[in-house]
């Protein structure tokens, strides 16, 4: 089914669909997330679709060797959740650590692909490269299939991905297929094989030109202050050029404020180009500053509020520990039933 059509039966019957989504807990999220991924999470819980967001804290691991200050980091991931509108009467919002089924489904599924398969994944390739480790981990290795009993745990079936993720999607079908046709025995399947929403989030640029990072500095974060914001604004990378256009293929750095900016207006990033015109760089960065700003003062005031109250955030995580618990002890289950393991 195509990404258009696919939406639109998401709109038609959101009560059919299951999503798991999720983030590392590495540090705060920012502009890049909330318009890449947060912004789209929110929409398809508001249309009713049943959301699972994962704190994927084991996941930290991956390419680091400790996990430097997880609790605040994990803490701080549902701050930013909360903020954004992740409502936690309609989302099950929780943490691998939390959920030990989940986690027991990955060998299993281990059993069910082979060491060619995962080598040959593209994602993994470049994940690998630009690992902050000095040799590669075996959680970094089978991180697809891991990703798959994320997945496979609460019977998702569907995921908003981006092209790059598609292939570790694809290795969570292949799971669900190999386990159906090795253990289902002619009967009903015990796993969907999920589909992919391709996202059609705009790629966001951070301030120094290159990728939006929360380890290289060149993001704004959700919760950063006002004139935080303005800082990293104000030393964000532009041309010599001064007249302001919009062509990212041309003019990547000046293309790239004028885009921010014309999201957090919801408007055409042409638009936005026009009316500064000739005003240069100082007058892009005020803009871009004072969009930004407007845009997530209110956001930033719910996360403070929420951040005042950290017994309600742990009640949020635990409770959705909790829902997550339940289901994958079912799952686990009706997988160790399937296998013929029930002792």
């Amino acid at each position: 089914m195509s990404t258009t059509a696919l939406d639109a039966d998401v709109r038609r019957a959101p009560g059919d669909y299951r999503v798991l989504t999720g983030d590392r807990p590495t540090g705060p999220l920012h502009l890049g997330h909330y318009f890449g991924t947060l912004h789209n999470r929110v929409r398809l819980q508001n249309l009713g679709v049943e959301m699972f967001v994962l704190v994927a804290d084991y996941q930290v691991l991956t390419d680091r060797d400790v996990a430097d200050r997880l609790g605040d980091h994990v803490e701080g991931l549902v701050l930013d959740y909360l903020a954004a509108g992740i409502d936690p009467e309609r989302a099950t919002v929780f943490a691998h650590s939390a959920v030990p089924a989940l986690n027991q489904l990955l060998l299993p599924f281990l059993s069910l692909v082979t060491v060619a398969e995962l080598s040959r994944n593209p994602t993994v390739k470049d994940e690998i490269a630009h690992s902050r480790q000095s040799a590669v981990s075996g959680l970094m290795f089978t991180y697809p299939v891991h990703q798959a009993a994320d997945i496979l745990f609460c019977k998702g079936n569907l995921v908003p991905v981006g092209k790059d993720q598609l292939p570790h999607l694809e290795v969570t079908r292949t799971v669900a297929r190999r386990f159906n046709d090795r253990y289902a025995h002619g009967g009903p399947e015990i796993f969907p094989q999920p589909q992919a929403l391709l996202s059609a989030a705009p790629h966001l640029l951070g301030t120094d030109g290159g990728k939006m990072s929360k380890s290289r500095g060149n993001a704004i974060a959700l919760g950063a202050t006002e004139d935080e914001t303005a800082r990293l604004v104000k030393r964000a990378k532009t041309d010599a050029e001064r007249h302001i256009g919009y062509d990212p293929e041309t003019r990547p750095e000046v293309s790239g404020l004028v885009l921010l900016a014309a999201l957090c207006q919801e408007r055409d990033p042409h638009q936005v180009a026009e009316d500064i015109g000739a005003g240069g760089a100082a007058a892009l960065k005020k803009v871009v500053t004072e969009s930004v700003n407007e845009y997530l003062r209110p956001m930033r005031a719910r996360r403070a509020a929420y951040a005042r109250e950290r017994g309600y955030v742990r009640d949020v995580l635990r409770a959705g520990n909790e829902r997550a618990n339940a289901i994958a002890d079912a799952t686990l289950r009706e997988v160790r039933e399937a296998m013929g393991a029930t002792c």
